[in-house]
């Protein structure tokens, strides 16, 4: 019985250090995806690819592939009027999926489901991206 309490005891502790230290990431991987989108923004296809994770960088092994995919399957992504960041979920403690609401190039709303991974030196690169049309309306 005494080895119930304690691992009960434990749980809130662990629950409550991770809840902290979970803001400092959040804000580290919505960093990283404004840092992207303003690279889309400015033609930086070098410092949008920085920020791609290394499974991407497996598949899309140059900047060259890796901007064509995006201005090819993504053009919300790649030239977004606006964007904003929606809801967040810390996966674990290393993995965030993060909504982002973008209006896109052709004035029409899309949401944008980003994961990014926590990197050995302590960095957040995005793993993926999917996007789809969004019901909302812009004005």
């Amino acid at each position: 019985m005494r080895h119930m309490f304690f691992a009960f005891a434990f749980v809130p502790f662990i629950l409550a250090s991770s809840a902290f230290a979970g803001d400092a990431e959040i804000k580290a991987a919505q960093a990283a995806i404004d840092g992207q989108l303003k690279a889309f923004i400015a033609n930086d296809g070098v410092t949008a690819y920085s920020f791609a994770a290394p499974n991407v960088k497996q598949i899309f092994p140059t900047v060259d592939t890796f901007m064509n995919m995006v201005t090819n399957g993504y053009p919300p992504v790649r030239k977004p009027q606006t964007y904003s960041f929606g809801k967040v979920e810390e996966t674990s403690p290393t993995s965030i999926v993060q909504q982002v609401l973008i209006v896109g190039p052709d004035g029409k709303d899309y949401e944008a489901v980003y994961t990014l991974q926590q990197q050995p030196d302590g960095s957040f690169q995005i793993t993926g991206c999917s996007l789809r049309a969004s019901n909302s309306l812009s004005t």
